[in-house]
């Protein structure tokens, strides 16, 4: 998938990204350094992805922007600090922070999506490690560029979920609870930056994608028995990162109903999904 729309604010622009050696992140990062973004990837122990994305990166010509590559635990802040010391004696500034490092349900069980494990029957260990990781490192993340963000007044938080069904799908605990913690957060840390220029927005496939959040099959494909390609974030990233999205915060994005077809403003208020009247948890 190709971006065809150019976005001049996102030249020079440093973005973090969480997990950015493979998958969904990947894609968004390699898009963002096409743009001419400088971009900090970090992933936990895949040196293998990092370093590959790193190398494409590369490839991508003059034109393109930088990328740093590090090793980090977003669940350890100390990590998480020293990832944006590192971004900031590199590029100088911090720009906008996706947060898409997360676990899933492998690390619960092998065969979730064909033979669903009971909240119940989960490893304590497996659990507090997916909750750390999917909520704490989100929040870890934030808080480490939040001074950053407020020096500046100006920057861009973008926490990557899930689908609504997932969050409350039978056999997905605790992946799916996790993602609706980060909701809410978004949602409430929107309210509590109002009156500056820092955003927080939601991001999500709107499916299962084909990443290695599922284990790998002849026939590999989500609950609802499609997969979409991770590179379906791309577009909605970029718009997300960039002054295209001036003044937008609290919002939930789904990529599926995002229309390339389309000017980036129109494509992204279809892809905008529309606020709730009051908060719904049941």
């Amino acid at each position: 998938m190709t971006t065809t729309f150019q976005y001049p604010s996102l030249r020079d622009r440093t973005v973090i990204v969480t997990g950015g050696g493979q998958g969904l992140g990947r894609e968004m990062a390699l898009a963002l350094i096409a743009q001419g973004a400088n971009v900090v990837i970090t992933s936990v122990s895949d040196t293998a992805s990092r370093d590959q994305t790193t190398r494409d990166a590369q490839a991508l010509g003059a034109d393109s922007g930088d990328v740093l590559a590090l090793k980090a635990d977003v669940a350890n802040w100390a990590d998480c600090q020293n990832v944006v010391d590192q971004a900031r004696q590199k590029f100088g500034a911090i720009h906008a922070l996706i947060n898409n490092a997360g676990r899933g349900m492998r690390l619960i069980s092998e065969t979730f999506n064909s033979i669903p494990t009971k909240f119940w029957e989960a490893d304590v260990d497996a659990w507090r490690t997916v909750m750390d990781i999917n909520i704490n490192g989100t929040f870890l993340m934030s808080k480490a560029v939040m001074p950053e963000f407020l020096k500046q007044n100006s920057g861009r938080i973008i926490n990557i979920s899930t689908s609504d069904i997932t969050m409350v799908r039978g056999g997905y605990s605790p992946y799916g609870p996790s993602k609706t913690a980060i909701e809410a957060c978004s949602v409430a840390w929107a309210q509590e930056l109002t009156d500056t220029d820092i955003t927080v927005n939601v991001l999500l496939p709107g499916g299962a994608s084909d990443t290695a959040l599922l284990p790998d099959s002849p026939d590999k494909k989500g609950a609802d028995g499609n997969l979409l390609p991770p590179a379906i974030m791309r577009e909605p990233a970029l718009w997300l990162c960039s002054d295209q999205s001036n003044g937008v915060s609290g919002r939930r994005f789904i990529a599926r109903n995002w229309n390339a077809d389309l000017p980036p403003d129109e494509a992204a208020a279809g892809a905008m999904e529309a606020q709730a009247a009051k908060p719904k948890v049941m």
